[in-house]
């Protein structure tokens, strides 16, 4: 029985020959790893010395070495020189450890000396690149100059038809453009064209934050560029921008400045009056006004017509042509209302002033007539017949009568010119700069071409 154990066991054992090979090896002595050609102390000491002789701010260190081991003494120009000895020295064939017994120099004269060597450098590097960057100095100069003179040079741009302010702009572009070349001419000589493409990604990132920063100052400038190209009002012109009116004093780079009808100074951005809806009053030299009137429903609206008709024909200043007009406006339940509408010459005759002398005379007029306009209220008329026909035919002759009092005689439309005046003034005192044209007559109330 015992030997069919033994027997087994070295099957099992005869099986696994590799389980074998690990317990022989296992089982075998430690022995000693020969170096060949193993670098000697002297020859890595010699070998660092010459390394540290050919570095700068290395010349006061003392090497030893003894069984591989590196003893570094003495002083460095600067701690990162003292960094990299020691990492030069661990890196050599042979070394077992490295000991950096190195102190920094501190001394005011060893910590000039690398600085005024690379200034030593530099003064050379320059010496020699002198006459390049004389050349490259002209270059910038001389289209410097160029890009000045041409910039003075626009009577083509003004003759094309160009306002002041996109004139004086299209001549910023162009010395901007030679001058630029210019600059790219002198970075070809110093051979630094590289810098161009750094300069270029600077500035598109520096456009991009004042593009944000001053979007509003740019988009002013713009507008005033194009309402001064597109000339859509002059010195004087009475406008309305939105809700806001008042007569044209100047326009800047940024905003158009109003005097209002009050003598108050108002300045509207331009990109405001560029983006709302403008009128401009003065343009045309005819203007209309209009206003309601609401009349008795019983009354004859062919004779209220005919009454207010005859009462604006015959008042000063009034058009005869185009003539006025009465228009039926809305039935209501206790009135008719009806719209008066007229026109003046605004060279000779004031707005305001016409239309209310035009509402006063027609109100003279209408209750010398006998024609009621009726409060919103209901009432009951009880009518006596004879005494409305005797009223109806006077009606024509109150009219007469209104235009031959000495209210019709009394009546004054002529142009209010107070605002011109202080226009005037203001112009002729301030300095502020003006792009518009000064046109002789403008301010004193004549209309723009």
């Amino acid at each position: 029985m015992h030997q069919w154990i033994k027997l087994a066991l070295l099957i099992g054992v005869l099986g696994r020959p590799g389980a074998l090979a690990m317990q022989a090896d296992s089982e075998q002595p430690d022995t000693q790893i020969k170096v060949v050609n193993a670098p000697k102390d002297q020859a890595i000491a010699a070998r660092l010395g010459e390394i540290t002789a050919a570095i700068n701010g290395l010349e006061q260190v003392e090497i030893s070495v003894s069984a591989g081991v590196v003893k570094l003494q003495g002083e460095v120009a600067s701690a990162q020189l003292r960094n990299q000895l020691t990492a030069i020295a661990s890196r050599l064939e042979g070394v077992v450890h490295v000991q950096n017994q190195l102190q920094e120099q501190l001394a005011v004269s060893s910590r000039l000396e690398p600085a005024a060597e690379k200034f030593r450098e530099m003064l050379a590097t320059t010496v020699q690149m002198l006459p390049l960057l004389l050349l490259a100095v002209l270059a910038v100069v001389l289209f410097s100059l160029l890009g000045s003179w041409l910039s003075r040079r626009n009577a083509l741009l003004r003759r094309v038809g160009l306002s002041e302010l996109a004139t004086n702009l299209g001549m910023r572009f162009v010395r901007l453009i030679v001058t630029s070349i210019g600059i790219l001419i002198a970075l070809e000589l110093l051979d630094a064209t590289a810098l161009v493409s750094a300069m270029l990604g600077v500035a598109g990132v520096i456009g991009i934050a004042l593009g944000f920063a001053f979007r509003n100052i740019v988009e002013n400038y713009l507008a005033g560029v194009l309402l001064s190209t597109r000339n859509p009002f002059a010195i004087g012109d009475f406008i309305q921008v939105a809700d806001m009116t008042g007569k044209v004093m100047r326009l800047t780079s940024r905003d158009t400045v109003l005097m209002t009808l009050d003598g108050n100074h108002l300045r509207i951005p331009n990109s405001q009056i560029i983006t709302s809806p403008m009128t401009n009053f003065t343009r045309n030299p005819l203007r209309r006004f209009e206003f309601n009137v609401g009349v008795s429903v019983e009354l004859d609206l062919v004779r209220v017509r005919d009454l207010a008709i005859s009462t604006l024909s015959n008042m000063p200043g009034i058009l005869s042509e185009p003539r006025p007009r009465v228009l039926v406006l809305e039935l209501g339940d206790s009135a008719v209302t009806v719209r008066v509408l007229a026109w003046i010459d605004q060279q000779q005759t004031d707005f305001l002033k016409a239309r209310s002398e035009a509402i006063r005379l027609v109100k003279t007029a209408f209750d010398q007539a006998g024609i009621e306009m009726p409060e919103p209220i209901y009432r009951l008329h009880m009518v006596d017949m004879a005494a409305h026909n005797s009223a109806a035919s006077s009606a024509a002759e109150s009219a007469a009568s209104v235009l031959n009092s000495p209210q019709m005689a009394a009546v004054d439309v002529s142009a209010d010119t107070s605002i011109e005046q202080q226009l005037n003034d203001e112009l002729n005192q301030s300095a502020e700069e003006n792009l518009l044209p000064a046109a002789g007559n403008k301010a004193a109330g004549k209309p723009a071409d």
